[in-house]
């Protein structure tokens, strides 16, 4: 099951992320989160606490990630997990959205 806890700070927003990111978030991220991100000019994305990534959750970031970005805000995607990262590699989420997202 998916869920976070959202660290304000200025124009910055921290989202913790936890459990897995799969088709269930959807709703999550469309309905709770994509509105919350509206207050902030900088976001960033952590997934210290994320383990597994399925292919729904993989569109649901791609489309978050570039929703912000067109509306020219700042994101990074941090802390992500080995396996979770792997997952992205053979994906190539950072030819996608770019390699300086991650970090």
């Amino acid at each position: 099951m998916f869920s976070y806890r959202l660290e304000l700070t200025g124009e910055e927003i921290v989202v913790y992320c936890e459990g897995d990111i799969d088709i269930d978030a959807g709703d999550t991220f469309e309905e709770e989160l994509e509105p919350e991100l509206a207050k902030a000019a900088v976001v960033i994305l952590n997934l210290e606490s994320v383990q597994f990534v399925d292919s729904s959750g993989i569109g649901l970031l791609i489309k978050l990630v570039q929703n912000l970005q067109e509306q020219e805000r700042q994101v990074w995607i941090e802390k992500t997990q080995p396996e979770v990262m792997e997952v992205f590699e053979l994906l190539q989420l950072d030819e996608i959205l770019g390699k300086s997202i991650f970090r």
